[in-house]
């Protein structure tokens, strides 16, 4: 009997491995096969905007609020919250995105959501890279990171990117005029992230507000990794932890019940 069991779990495994990298291949093929630049845009994007920020912020001020150079400070804010905004986005969409092939037994609205944050996980991450190890060596600095604390940042972006994308899949879904709210409200994010400037630079009792920001946290512990002398002890794991983990929960939760019904009514 075990050896029964065994080999009937495995074609199952199977099935959903395979079924991950073709939702995968499918995504990368409609989302970064359509433009010439392809995956190219995905960088140019960030780059651009921190271009932007660089140029007009350096000429009102001497030097930013933490360290000399102007485009490693703004990428370490813009960055985070462009990461935020583009993994909860592409997941708050995955079970449209997918709605034809979950009519298929072997695709389930997991397998939907779960492909589409690999992908844009490990595509983020790559931007990332390439646009911090750019401005390194472009203004010669010596990057002078910690790596652990870099991690816990990309754990923060990826729980709550997580967490909110898949509590909008089944907001989008159930109540479709809450995408429109949800694009308005995270419109002033640009400006209430801390992307600007630091968090200590905020008189009482704005900081208080902010600090009720899970993004002003996720872009904190990012800085805190890429400046070895920031200490950020605003920063607090445990609320990150608690936003990021009720509402990846409750959305699968609410998806679990409802995904077929939302999709086929």
């Amino acid at each position: 009997m075990p050896q029964t069991e065994f080999t009937a779990q495995k074609p199952r495994s199977f099935r959903t491995f395979r079924t991950l990298c073709a939702l995968m291949l499918r995504e990368m093929s409609t989302t970064y096969g359509r433009t010439p630049f392809g995956y190219l845009w995905a960088i140019l994007q960030p780059a651009l905007g921190i271009l932007l920020l660089t140029l007009i912020f350096s000429l009102a001020f001497r030097q930013p609020d933490l360290g000399t150079n102007f485009p490693l400070f703004y990428a370490s804010g813009l960055l985070p919250l462009l990461i935020f905004l583009d993994i909860s986005n592409k997941l708050s969409g995955s079970l449209e995105f997918s709605r034809a092939l979950l009519s298929l037994p072997a695709v389930s609205y997991l397998d939907a959501i779960l492909a589409r944050f690999l992908l844009n996980a490990l595509t983020q991450l790559l931007v990332f890279i390439v646009v911090v190890t750019s401005i390194g060596m472009i203004y010669g600095l010596t990057l002078q990171i910690t790596y652990s604390e870099m991690l816990v940042a990309w754990i923060f972006m990826f729980g709550l990117s997580a967490g909110i994308g898949t509590l909008n899949c089944y907001l989008f879904l159930r109540f479709p005029t809450w995408e429109r709210i949800w694009g308005v409200f995270t419109r002033p994010l640009l400006f209430l992230s801390c992307i600007f400037y630091l968090f200590e630079t905020v008189p009482p009792p704005y900081n208080s507000y902010l600090w009720y920001n899970p993004v002003v946290h996720v872009i904190g512990q990012m800085r805190r990794s890429i400046y070895f002398n920031y200490d950020a002890p605003y920063v607090s794991p445990l609320y990150i932890s608690i936003i990021s983990i009720v509402t990846l929960l409750l959305g699968l939760l609410l998806l679990h019940r409802n995904s077929r019904d939302l999709l086929y009514r």
